[in-house]
């Protein structure tokens, strides 16, 4: 049985888990800034803290125990490996998919002539909702 890796709870465990990291041993090839980033792009909101254990289980020690220098060098760590290759909100993956699948990345002429006709530049995600008309109680 693959031994608990250390300073990881159930819920970051389960994390790890789905990201293909069970064991130490896991982690040791995928390294701690690795592994956090792969937690990050599966969706999940992991804090520092968990950067800050896994490193800790890497080094043998309780993660509190991590110096702040060495704390400060795993996040600029972190910020420098994201920066090169920015996790995207499941928002950003959608309208990046939305132009792939549209060819060119622009928006068809039928949907920029729709928002022209109804003068609608907002980008509030809210321009196709009526308001009920509260004399008549019917939508306006």
């Amino acid at each position: 049985m693959a031994e608990k890796i250390r300073n990881v709870g159930p819920k970051s465990a389960a994390w790890l888990r789905q990201v293909g990291v069970r064991t130490i041993e896991d982690l040791t090839r995928e390294g701690a800034i690795d592994t956090f980033l792969k937690v990050k792009r599966a969706g999940f909101r992991p804090s520092l803290n968990l950067l800050y254990s896994m490193e800790g289980a890497l080094v043998d020690c309780h993660w509190t125990d991590l110096s702040d220098e060495r704390k400060q060098q795993l996040v600029s760590e972190y910020e420098s490996a994201e920066s090169a290759d920015p996790i995207l909100t499941r928002w950003q993956k959608q309208v990046e998919r939305s132009l792939d699948r549209d060819g060119d990345g622009n928006r068809s002429d039928a949907a920029s002539s729709d928002d022209s006709e109804r003068g609608d530049r907002s980008d509030d995600g809210d321009s196709d909702v009526r308001e009920l008309n509260s004399d008549d109680g019917k939508f306006g």
